[in-house]
């Protein structure tokens, strides 16, 4: 992906962030803990939510199929931990009444926080109006009892043009973070893509959060989209409330950088 002069120094200028036990102690904070599995049950969920109280402090959420949002409600409540789900997901091709309902079932079941797919094809070929229509409707059935996050899909780009975009009209479509990539494609997240959004946050100038999810797996790489978000927008700008992962396996490298060991390898959930 072609960046702008300013864009590529800013990626340029991260490639050799430290990784240390301070940044992956901070990181874990703001890991949304994944499992979208085609054959995760109640037990894989119950497990995944087990996990989010580690020993440097819990993760910001824990993302899962909005089936099994009332069993993580339930395995997370008085931790402090959000409930995450997906809608739209992945294809993005559902219209937008289907997924307003969607949305407000999951809400009604405790969902804390929604991430809905962006009709992203639909945008690339072309189309403007419908897109947004779905991320508008969303929008309303989020109302102020959920946070939105809007997946991109970026990996499906063929540019950075196109992508700012598409991340410009999905904040003025009320967009509370953007999102990369539903993990189910590849690529999924990028480091060029995350400096387009990033910086099409920076131009908004609205309190709009950005989460990289997809193929994240070591407190390096970690470190890297940490010190592109510092960059493009500011030292302590990234907080659980501005940044996320959304990730599965990069739990364990982030306790192991912070000087907790190994633990048992997480189920791959497609992030």
């Amino acid at each position: 992906m072609k960046l702008s002069a300013d864009l590529q120094s800013a990626l340029d200028a991260c490639a050799n962030a430290p990784s240390d036990a301070v940044l992956a102690r901070r990181a874990v904070g703001m890991l949304d803990l994944t499992s979208l599995n085609g054959d995760d049950s109640e037990q894989t969920v119950e497990a995944l939510c087990a996990r989010a109280a580690t020993p440097v402090g819990p993760v910001a959420a824990v993302c899962i199929w909005p089936r099994f949002v009332p069993t993580a409600s339930r395995a997370l409540e008085g931790t402090g931990v959000k409930v995450a789900t997906v809608v739209n997901f992945p294809s993005g091709e559902a219209d937008a009444a289907a997924v307003a309902a969607e949305t407000r079932r999951a809400i009604a079941d405790g969902a804390d926080e929604v991430d809905v797919v962006l009709p992203y094809k639909a945008f690339i070929d072309g189309a403007r109006t419908q897109p947004m229509n779905v991320v508008k409707a969303c929008r309303e059935a989020c109302a102020d009892k959920a946070l939105m996050k809007v997946i991109l899909e970026s990996g499906a780009f063929p540019d950075a043009d196109l992508l700012a975009w598409a991340a410009r009209d999905a904040i003025a479509a009320g967009a509370d973070f953007l999102k990369t990539s539903t993990g189910k494609t590849q690529p999924a997240a990028t480091l060029p893509a995350a400096a387009v959004m990033l910086d099409c946050i920076y131009e908004s100038g609205k309190t709009v959060g950005f989460k990289a999810s997809g193929g994240i797996r070591d407190a390096a790489e970690a470190a890297r989209y940490l010190a592109l978000a510092d960059g493009i927008l500011g030292d302590g700008w990234a907080t659980p409330g501005t940044f996320r992962f959304g990730a599965s396996s990069l739990l364990e490298a982030l306790l192991a950088a912070a000087g907790h060991g190994e633990r048992e390898p997480a189920p791959a959930g497609g992030y």
